[in-house]
């Protein structure tokens, strides 16, 4: 059985244009999942509507078996955690270590099981020697990974990330996206990343592609990217690696077979030759 199953989902903002528009896909449990989408596709309305955050028009959510309802809202929340865009909003604490133990405190748990917790999951993200620092003294992408420690800290089945390396420089969203391949190779947790970054979506296990509110594409991103110019049409590039390989094809070179650089540069002289 699917951890998320979604049928018929609909709802608008202004009551007029739907953002999501009668969608339906399951989820299955431990996949790592990436939702992507030009701006206006839907992508961040279906991760709150999944986790409760906005109340849908009409359709089902159905998470761990549960229908998403106000019986079964708080239940559902506590399996879903949120990792959103901007590192700055999400701070809470005045250190790290308050800041992971904010959600805890929160749920009651004891002031001596909380420094245990705290730095499991700090050593999880690479942030245990920064405990003790402040926010002002962290880099966008270290205040992403303390807020992935925190959700981490509150046991969730279900990770959503919500264009979280949106507004880092290369370098954090380069931590990011190794955060959540470690927790996909070794958490059990099932992953939805909404993101524009094509690089990350490569690492997935599935593609969800949104336009206008609709699923255009959902398949393994090798089954997705074969079909470029349906990306095209829906306003979405390809990655480069791809793009390259296409063009070394073009050339005789078949990048699924080992070749040294003498080599490739031999191929490519040849085929310039007989043009």
């Amino acid at each position: 059985m699917a951890l998320i199953e979604v049928k018929n989902l609909k709802y608008s903002y202004d009551q007029k244009k739907p953002a999501v528009d009668d969608v339906s896909f399951e989820i299955e449990k431990g996949l790592y999942y990436t939702i992507i989408g030009h701006n206006g596709s839907g992508k961040s309305t279906i991760a709150k509507l999944i986790a409760g955050l906005l109340e849908k028009e009409s359709g089902e959510i159905i998470i761990d078996g549960m229908p998403l309802d106000r019986e079964n809202l708080y239940k559902i929340r506590s399996k879903i955690g949120i990792v959103f865009q901007n590192p700055d909003n999400q701070f809470i604490g005045s250190t790290v270590q308050d800041d992971i133990a904010f959600g805890l405190e929160n749920h009651c748990v004891p002031q001596e099981e909380m420094d245990d917790i705290i730095n499991t999951f700090a050593e999880k993200v690479g942030m245990t020697k920064y405990l003790h620092s402040e926010p002002t003294h962290l880099s966008g992408g270290q205040k992403q990974r303390v807020a992935i420690a925190g959700v981490l800290a509150m046991h969730p089945q279900i990770l959503i990330f919500d264009e979280a390396t949106s507004m880092l420089d290369p370098q954090g969203k380069a931590e990011i996206k190794k955060v959540i391949m470690d927790l996909h190779e070794n958490s059990g947790l099932t992953i939805l990343s909404i993101t524009h970054d094509i690089d990350e979506v490569v690492t997935s296990d599935k593609v969800m592609v949104l336009y206008e509110g609709k699923i255009a594409m959902f398949d393994t991103p090798e089954e997705i990217f074969k079909d470029e110019k349906t990306l095209v049409k829906l306003r979405l590039d390809v990655p480069y690696c791809l793009k390259f390989a296409n063009e070394l094809k073009k050339y005789g070179v078949d990048p699924g077979h080992e070749i040294t650089t003498e080599g490739l540069v031999e191929k490519l002289w040849q085929s310039s030759l007989k043009k």
